[in-house]
């Protein structure tokens, strides 16, 4: 059976949990109820813990010797994006102080090496993600923080949601660097969203990869730890029961989780990917397969929403091929005006709890079994409104 935790993620870079708070009308537990949900109520050994990123807490955007990030912000500890361009001993103090003080206060720090600030050096020199020279790169990066701060930090996390990267960053626009098609219209810097987030994700994933295997080759032996990757899926329920929605919900898992989870545990992409996104899909080298399958101790999830799949072949569009179509679904929150959960306070969060129950167990039957840690999980809630309100 596999082992679901909540992680502490209290080091380079890493998402904040978001707060779970009633609403859209969830009822709040009773005092009673409260009671009688506590630490008893999980198996002994489930590991409870906090979150926090670093681009997004630290501030001091220029301070300490940091370097700037594709967000205007800072890179900790290569002011100028890779080893050759020296090491920042300001960064690496204090990341040992911080990695001390969690550790003589009892918590565990689980270390994620990249959430999406790849350094502007890098960016403006080859393209960042867009090349196969950043995993190098990568390597490089985590090496140090392997032979730094290994001897303490037990749990590595190397890439945090490549999927969003990949989509918001490449197929969107959404997020640094902005990229997308022109013809999106999205004001976006550049990019072709048929392409680019399909070459992004794949030299993420050859990162990762990298940078595992050299932990497992050169560190875990003596510094005891282990190294996995966290990865973002919705659950996609079938819109009606016939087979083409059914299938369609099968096809919006392959192209969000599979995107990930096919290469890590099987070498390739899934089928539905290689036949429908045909040859805008790199492919992986044999050599490059096989360091990739396996190639995690465990697997970090987070869910937050759920929708319904339909089946949408009139999305094909050979003269404007785009990510965003290439899975031929039609993702909505309603069908025939029935909803699958209540909105949150985010347009994209629906509430539907199930479908982590669901993603959990597809990902037992369909990939092995693998150590589960639940990283991220939550909703957003009205009440920075309602403080609004009261002040106003």
């Amino acid at each position: 059976m596999a082992v679901f935790h909540i992680n502490v993620f209290l080091l380079l870079s890493l998402l904040t949990i978001t707060i779970v708070t009633p609403m859209n009308g969830f009822k709040p537990l009773g005092v009673h109820e409260v009671s009688d949900f506590n630490r008893s109520s999980f198996p002994k050994g489930f590991v409870f813990g906090t979150a926090s990123s670093a681009y997004q807490y630290e501030g001091a955007a220029f301070e300490g010797g940091k370097g700037p990030s594709i967000w205007d912000n800072f890179t900790h500890k290569y002011p100028e994006g890779k080893l050759s361009g020296g090491v920042n001993p300001e960064g690496i103090k204090y990341y040992n102080n911080l990695i001390n003080e969690l550790l003589a206060k009892g918590l565990q720090p689980y270390v994620t090496l990249f959430h999406w600030d790849v350094p502007h050096a890098l960016e403006d020199e080859y393209g960042g993600f867009l090349k196969r020279r950043i995993v190098d790169d990568f390597r490089d990066y985590a090496e140090l923080c392997f032979k730094e701060f290994g001897d303490r930090v037990k749990h590595w996390i190397t890439i945090n949601e490549p999927w969003s990267v990949s989509m918001n960053a490449y197929a969107f626009g959404k997020f640094a660097p902005g990229r997308c098609s022109d013809w999106l219209n999205l004001n976006c810097t550049g990019g072709d969203s048929g392409t680019e987030p399909y070459l992004t994700a794949h030299n993420q994933l050859l990162a990762h990869s990298a940078a595992a295997n050299l932990y497992r080759i050169k560190y875990k032996s003596s510094q005891r730890g282990i190294i996995g990757i966290t990865l973002i899926s919705h659950w996609y329920e079938p819109a009606t029961i016939a087979k083409a929605d059914v299938d369609a919900s099968k096809r919006g898992l392959d192209f969000m989780f599979g995107w990930y989870m096919n290469p890590l545990t099987r070498g390739e992409y899934p089928k539905s990917m290689r036949t429908l996104v045909g040859k805008r899909l790199p492919k992986f080298s044999k050599e490059e397969s096989r360091e990739l399958k396996g190639s995690f101790d465990f697997l970090g999830l987070n869910y937050y929403s759920s929708y319904y799949a339909a089946d949408a072949p009139h999305l094909r569009n050979a003269a404007q091929p785009a990510i965003q179509t290439d899975s031929l679904i039609n993702a909505t929150f309603e069908h025939n005006g029935k909803p699958l959960g209540p909105m949150s306070a985010s347009s994209w969060l629906c509430i539907y709890p199930k479908g982590l129950h669901n993603l959990l167990l597809y990902t037992k039957k369909t990939y092995k079994d693998p150590v589960i840690y639940i990283t991220e999980n939550g909703n957003t809630s009205y009440f920075i409104r309602y403080i609004v309100c009261i002040i106003l």
